[in-house]
């Protein structure tokens, strides 16, 4: 085990964190077996270490911010990444009977936990942050305004909602626009709630996945679902949309990007969090849109995003209390984990969030947000 501990000690060094070390972002070792435990499962390892209560951090963001900033992350990736690109690669891993998965494993998980974290219209995607606002309530509003007027929406335009979570954004903008809105989701807890939350408006929530659509819709937005579509599927996704959106139309993709194409996720986040996940690149968007679309703007405000997190973090702590009934510690410790590692990637960059306007090659629309 020694031989182990100094060798990331040495890694380590290289990004200033000290194992056993007297600052916050340092790490403290409750069971040195979690050292052979790394070895052999690379992240996988990490994130089950720091479950299980092997290890404690107190800022743990900053820990994950310093190695993702230096790429140590990559020199621990272990056998569980390298077997998830395998499996990438040989599967379709998000193929429509594969699916609804992840609204099981993650968003299905209760809408008790987050209706405390997340802001009052339950947004659970990254805020926008410009310098006039103050809070999370403030930020999720600013983002769907941001996107409300880069759609250029209007009274009576019927609009497209991939991926609508609990309804916060389609409900937003139904009272505030005058639109009809159509929303698409493949998690029942989500559909349930967002039909509560919709009631009495023009707004038509489906337990559908988005290779089932086949109408036409004046405008089409998709905030934070392209992170569960997967690379074997991106040109598929944009044919759907082309084919659901009118010819003057606008589509707005808000999605995690990331600098380098991969096929698959982190092993810890593919296990516990997002099953089947994983993030796009610019070419790989680029490259499945060639020909369908074509790009009339490119936006990334994704330190925001880490702003965004830290504020669910502190809601998701500060309520715990009343959640203990239903999520014990270890659950505690994998969401704070799943949080603050969030946060981290953001806050380094090695993660960004995009918003992309797209539109027909031969549309002569150009959106008042650009204008």
């Amino acid at each position: 085990m020694a031989v182990l501990k100094g060798y990331y000690q040495k890694l380590l060094d290289e990004v200033d964190v000290k194992i056993n070390g007297t600052r916050p972002w340092d790490i403290a070792i409750k069971n040195s077996k979690m050292f052979r435990r790394i070895l052999f499962k690379g992240s996988l390892g990490l994130g089950e270490s720091y479950m299980d209560g092997w290890f404690e951090c107190e800022q743990l963001d900053v820990f994950f911010e310093k190695i993702l900033s230096n790429g140590i992350d990559y020199k621990a990736g272990g056998i569980p990444a390298f077997l998830a690109m395998v499996r990438s690669r040989l599967m379709n891993l998000q193929s429509i009977s594969r699916a609804y998965m992840v609204g099981e494993k993650h968003y299905d998980i209760g809408n008790d936990l987050f209706s405390v974290m997340l802001d009052k219209r339950m947004i659970y995607t990254c805020g926008y942050w410009p310098n006039e606002v103050a809070n999370l309530e403030e930020s999720q509003k600013a983002k769907l305004d941001l996107v409300a007027k880069k759609l250029d929406l209007k009274p009576g335009m019927k609009v497209l909602d991939i991926g609508c979570g609990w309804g916060g954004a389609a409900k937003y903008f139904a009272e505030t626009h005058n639109v009809r809105v159509v929303g698409i989701t493949i998690s029942k807890e989500q559909a349930s709630l967002a039909r509560e939350t919709c009631a009495g408006l023009d707004v038509d929530i489906r337990l559908s996945d988005y290779r089932e659509l086949n109408e036409k819709f004046d405008a089409i937005y998709s905030i934070g679902m392209f992170e569960a579509v997967g690379y074997k599927n991106y040109r598929k996704y944009f044919k759907v949309v082309r084919h659901c959106l009118k010819k003057e139309g606008i589509f707005l993709l808000h999605t995690i990007g990331v600098d380098e194409s991969t096929t698959a996720t982190d092993p810890w986040v593919e296990k516990y969090i997002f099953p089947n996940g994983m993030m796009p690149s610019s070419r790989q968007i680029t490259g499945a849109i060639e020909g369908l679309f074509k790009i009339d703007d490119w936006h990334n405000f994704g330190p925001d995003y880490d702003k965004t997190i830290m504020c669910w973090h502190e809601n998701f702590t500060k309520h715990y209390q009343s959640l203990k009934h239903s999520y014990d510690e270890r659950f505690f410790r994998m969401w704070t984990y799943w949080l603050l590692l969030s946060a981290a990637s953001f806050r380094s960059r090695s993660n960004h969030l995009w918003q992309i306007l797209l539109s027909h090659p031969g549309s002569n629309n150009l959106t008042s947000a650009l204008r």
